[in-house]
């Protein structure tokens, strides 16, 4: 498993969903893959728009930002290895891209929101850090709490997004 500087090791994620907050702001929804924990990020209004999308399996007559950003990685015979949301800071959740071309790493600092939605495009892997797993929030307390709030939706057998 690849480790994070600092870290024992990363966990893996998957998106759940994009739901809204108590204030009607977009949220994120990111879930280990045991569905244990949740990490909630709160995001743009485009970038939700971006992900949920994405999440629907929508194909668009033209390229998403995300989308865009692939091709040119693709074009210039760069590969998207992963996205790590690596790090909060005074409330604030931030990301990484780690590219690969010609045996060359390279790190890009991104918006969780960004990240998310490009390793959606990408079909690239989602990792959150020790560090950030530790504002995670029990997935089935969460979920079964808010579910109907976040998602407007009663029945929890539904995809959350």
């Amino acid at each position: 498993m690849f480790l994070y500087p600092g870290d024992k090791e990363m966990i893996s994620v998957k998106v759940k969903g994009v739901g809204l907050d108590p204030s009607q702001n977009p949220l994120l929804l990111l879930i280990d893959q045991d569905e244990t924990m949740v990490l909630p990020i709160g995001i743009g209004i485009s970038e939700a728009q971006a992900i949920s999308l994405k999440l629907d399996g929508y194909i668009l007559p033209r390229p998403l930002t995300h989308d865009l950003v692939v091709t040119i990685c693709t074009k210039l015979g760069a590969s998207i290895l992963q996205i790590v949301v690596n790090d909060i800071r005074d409330g604030t959740y931030y990301a990484q891209i780690f590219l690969e071309k010609d045996g060359k790493e390279f790190v890009l600092d991104s918006r969780p929101s960004d990240g998310v939605a490009l390793a959606l495009a990408s079909g690239s892997p989602l990792y959150i850090t020790d560090k950030v797993a530790q504002h995670t929030l029990p997935f089935e307390e969460v979920i079964k709490e808010n579910v109907e709030f976040l998602f407007g939706i009663e029945d929890e057998d539904k995809p959350l997004h």
